[in-house]
Parts: C-alpha cells; sequence; structure tokens
C-alpha cells in the first residue's frame, strides 16, 4: 500500500524533543565560534549571508515560545503530512519577518535567549496543546517534527555556506527525511515507483501499475541529505543524477517534475 493512503506515520514525541534540543545544541556552538569573515559570507538562500541565515535559525526556535503564549485554537487545522504544503504560501513572509526580527541583535544573546526559554517550554508543555501559528493551528508534538526539517535543512545550509561540519542528530535527521519522503507519497500518490532513502525510509508514490512481488520495476535511491537536498529545492535532479548522488532505474523513476516537494 502507497504511504499517501497508509495510515499516517508516528513519531516518538521524546525522542523528537531531544532530537531538536540536540540540533540546536550542535548549531548554537558552531555559530558561536564564527569570525566576522564567515558571518559575511553569501549563502544560496538569494541575499542572506550567514549571519542572516544563523539568526533565522535563532528566530525558529524563539518562535516557538512565543506561540505557546497565545491563546490556544480550540482545535488543530494541520498534521505533519500537511506542512509541507502549507509553508509555501508563506515562506517569503516568514523569511522576511525573521530577518527584520533578528536585525542588529547579537547571535550570542539570541540564541542564549531562544535556546533558554525553549528548553523551560520543553519541560512542561503537553504534545496535545494547539498553537496559533501562522501556517495554521498544529498541535506542539506535530509542530516539533516540523522543525527537525528547519533546523536540519538549515545546518546544511550553514556548512555548504560556511564550510562548516556540524553534525546531524540521527533522529532528527531520520525525521525530516521520513517527513520530507512522505510528502512526497502524498503529493504524487500511487505504488509505482519506489523511493528507498536509507536507512530511514521507503515510499511508494506516482500513480501507475502497482508493484507487489520481487524487485520493483521502477525504483530511485539516494543518501537522506541528497534526498533532503532534492525535497527542498537545494539539489537539482537532473544534477543529482549526473553526479551519482541518486540512481533511478524504470520508465516512471524520473521525479524531476515532482520535486521540490517544498521550498
Amino acid at each position: 500500500m502507497d504511504q499517501g493512503k497508509k495510515k499516517p506515520r508516528t513519531y516518538d514525541s521524546a525522542r523528537i524533543r531531544t532530537a531538536v534540543a540536540a540540533q540546536l545544541a550542535s548549531v548554537r556552538a558552531a555559530v558561536g565560534q564564527l569570525t566576522p569573515e564567515q558571518l559575511a559570507l553569501p549563502t544560496h538562500l538569494g541575499d542572506w549571508t550567514v549571519r542572516d541565515l544563523a539568526a533565522h535559525i535563532a528566530w525558529i526556535v524563539r518562535s516557538i515560545p512565543e506561540a505557546a503564549a497565545r491563546p490556544a485554537p480550540a482545535k488543530a487545522e494541520l498534521t505533519v503530512r500537511d506542512w509541507p504544503f502549507a509553508t509555501s504560501r508563506l515562506a517569503a513572509t516568514v523569511a522576511e519577518l525573521a530577518k527584520e526580527t533578528a536585525a542588529g541583535e547579537e547571535l550570542g544573546p539570541l540564541y542564549e535567549e531562544s535556546a533558554a526559554r525553549f528548553e523551560e517550554l520543553l519541560a512542561v508543555i503537553p504534545d496535545d496543546r494547539v498553537l496559533q501559528l501562522r501556517v495554521g493551528a498544529m498541535a506542539f508534538g506535530d509542530f516539533m517534527v516540523t522543525r527537525t526539517v528547519e533546523l536540519v535543512v538549515h545546518t546544511d545550509d550553514l556548512n555548504r555556506a560556511a564550510g562548516l561540519d556540524i553534525p546531524f542528530d540521527r533522529q532528527a535527521l531520520a525525521a525530516c527525511t521520513r517527513l520530507l519522503a512522505d510528502a512526497l507519497a502524498v503529493k504524487a500518490p500511487g505504488g509505482s515507483v519506489e523511493v528507498r532513502i536509507p536507512p530511514f525510509a521507503v515510499v511508494q508514490c506516482v500513480a501507475g501499475p502497482r508493484h507487489t512481488r520481487g524487485t520493483p520495476p521502477n525504483v530511485v535511491e539516494t543518501d537522506p541529505l541528497t534526498w533532503i537536498r532534492l525535497a527542498t529545492g537545494r539539489t537539482d535532479w537532473a544534477a543529482a543524477i549526473e553526479e551519482a548522488q541518486v540512481s533511478a532505474s524504470g520508465e516512471r523513476a524520473d521525479l524531476s517534475g515532482l520535486l521540490p516537494v517544498m521550498s
């Protein structure tokens, strides 16, 4: 059965909370060591510098307790599977707001305050507490899964722009990979193509003849980081194929028309 029709994937709340906190700690430590020259470097995110990107990551974390301080909506409007498709209409607004909010703030105090408030919130907030977000109302537990995507993707952005080697928390990387793989299956429901992202995810997608036994006729396989870059528009499908970062076999295995799944 394809992922689009399966029971939605569940995530271990305690592991997700720990993973988000761990990824944030790794980013915070690395940002604290950046030189003025590194902070001024360009990124592949429009006109953002490394400093803008680092400030944006801190803003992502700071916005969570800010959302929790607002009155709770009566019910959630979005789930984890809805989130990738709901973000696109607000991406530019959120990016600009984050840049304006963090402008002029020192990164050290910004990260210290954001991390402290976030840790305090984690100790008291239940998973079913609904947050009023710009993208829509979401339960805290679901929203935390989406934070793995934001933190992992932007950790990779920082690494590439500033020549860093910030490690990826395994649980954060796994959740990010799975969420984006499931998003592909929701975007292109079906069972004719099997997408393998070892060791974290396998999904079936794309309408057409359904595979039931043996080796699937249409298979795409790649590593988690390449998949995350493809799914978020950081890497082009053709370039990934040419550089042997992706293997694709079968007449339906070209996913270029379905990527990115979010941007």
